[in-house]
C-alpha cells in the first residue's frame, strides 16, 4: 500500500517525478498483539464457577446472557472479562469493525486495523437514537459500534423501556435498518448482548445474608421493566451470588485463566464452523434458524422427556424452547459430544432463572 500525504504527491507520482513509500500492514502482528496483551483475565476472579461456566457457554455459542445478582457480587467485573475468552477477530470481521469505527471517528490515529473485539458499555441514560444510530447526519449507534463484539448494558431495568424495545429487531436480524423521510440506511449489528441487573430495587432480594426491604409486588414490578419478548431473546439467565470471605481470602484457590477457557471456546467454535460450512451467514449456534435447530439439535427419549417437563413446569414460550436447544447444543460442543444428552439439557434449563415461576415468591 502506498502512503500519500497530499494530492500533489499523487500527481507527481503518476508523472514519474517522485516516488512514494510503501506502507506494509502486518495483520498477523496486529492480531498477535491482541492475544498476548490482555488487560483483564478470568484468573483474577475467585469463585463464581457457575457464572464463569455460563459465560464460557455464551462465548462458545455466541449467546446473549444476563447476570442477575445483588450489588458487589461481581457482575460488572465478570462482564468486562467476556472479550478475553471470545475467538480473535478474523480479517473479514476486523475490516468490517474498522469501517464502522472509522466512520464515527473512533479509530485511533495510529491504528491501521481494529484487532480487538469491541466492548461497548453505554450508560442507562442513553437515547434510542444514540443506541441504534441515525440522526440528521446518520451515524452508527452503540449496537453497530459493538458489531463483532460485546454490548454490555449494566443495570438493565434502568434503561428506558423504549430504548430496550428497539434492541429486539437487531438481536434477531443482526442488522439495523433506519428509515427517515429523506434516506434509508442499514448498519451491521451482529453483537453479543451481555446485560446485568439487580434482582429488585434495593438489590438484596436474592442475597444470602442481607435482608431485602422490597415487597413481592415491588420486585415483580421492577422485573417487569424488561419485557417478556426481550428476555426470550436472551439465551442465558444467570444468577450471581456474592463470594464469601473464605473464598476471597484463600491463597490455595487458583482461578482458571482466560487463555485456558478460550482454548475450549475455540475448539467448540471450530466444530460449529465445520457444522455450518454450507451456510456462509451462520458462524455459531446462536445464529441457527428453526430449521437448523430441528436438524442439529435432535434429542434422545430421556432428553425429550426432561425438556418437556421443564417446558410445562416453567410455562416456557416457544422462543425459549429454541434458546434452550441452542444452548444445549453449545454445551455438547464444549464437551465434544456429537449428541445432546439429558445432562446438557438440564444445564441449559438451569440457566433460565428468570423463566422460573418460583424465582419471585
Amino acid at each position: 500500500m502506498l502512503l500519500c500525504i497530499s494530492i500533489t504527491e499523487v500527481v507527481e507520482f503518476f508523472n514519474g517525478i517522485k516516488d512514494l513509500k510503501t506502507t506494509v500492514v502486518d495483520t498477523r502482528e496486529e492480531f498477535s498483539y491482541n492475544l498476548k496483551h490482555l488487560s483483564v483475565d478470568f484468573a483474577d476472579v475467585k469463585g463464581q464457577e457457575s457464572v464463569k461456566k455460563a459465560l464460557e457457554i455464551a462465548a462458545a455459542g455466541g449467546h446473549n446472557v444476563i447476570l442477575i445478582g445483588p450489588p458487589g457480587a461481581g457482575k460488572t467485573m465478570l462482564a468486562k472479562r467476556m472479550p478475553t475468552i471470545l475467538p480473535p477477530l478474523s480479517l473479514k470481521e476486523a475490516l468490517e469493525t474498522t469501517k464502522i469505527h472509522s466512520v464515527t471517528g473512533l479509530l485511533p490515529e495510529q491504528a491501521s486495523l481494529v484487532s480487538e473485539r469491541p466492548f461497548r458499555a453505554p450508560h442507562h441514560t442513553i437515547s434510542d437514537v444514540a443506541l441504534v444510530g441515525g440522526g440528521v447526519q446518520p451515524k452508527p449507534g452503540e449496537i453497530s459500534l459493538a458489531h463483532n463484539g460485546v454490548l454490555f448494558l449494566d443495570e438493565l431495568p434502568e434503561f428506558k423501556r423504549a430504548v430496550l424495545e428497539v434492541l429486539r429487531q437487531p438481536m434477531e436480524s443482526r442488522n439495523m435498518v433506519i428509515s427517515r423521510s429523506r434516506f434509508t440506511v442499514e448498519y451491521p449489528a451482529n453483537f453479543m448482548l451481555v446485560a446485568s441487573m439487580n434482582p429488585c430495587p434495593c438489590g438484596y432480594y436474592t442475597h444470602p445474608e442481607k435482608e431485602c426491604v422490597c415487597s413481592p409486588v415491588t420486585v415483580q414490578k421492577y422485573l417487569n421493566k424488561i419485557s417478556g419478548p426481550l428476555l426470550d431473546r436472551i439465551d442465558l439467565h444467570v444468577e450471581v451470588e456474592p463470594v464469601n470471605f473464605d473464598t476471597l481470602s484463600s491463597e490455595e484457590i487458583q482461578a482458571e485463566s482466560s487463555e485456558k477457557v478460550r482454548e475450549r471456546v475455540l475448539r467448540a467454535r471450530a466444530l460449529q464452523l465445520e457444522r455450518f460450512k454450507e451456510f456462509p451467514d451462520i458462524h455459531c449456534n446462536a445464529q441457527m434458524s428453526s430449521k437448523l435447530i430441528h436438524q442439529y439439535c435432535q434429542l434422545d427419549a430421556l432428553g425429550t422427556a426432561l425438556l418437556k417437563k421443564a417446558m410445562n413446569f416453567h410455562q416456557l414460550s416457544a422462543r425459549a424452547y429454541d434458546r434452550i436447544l441452542k444452548v444445549a447444543r453449545t454445551i455438547a460442543d464444549l464437551a465434544e459430544s456429537e449428541k445432546i444428552l439429558a445432562e446438557h439439557i438440564a444445564l441449559a434449563v438451569q440457566f433460565r432463572n428468570l423463566d422460573k415461576e418460583n424465582w419471585v415468591q
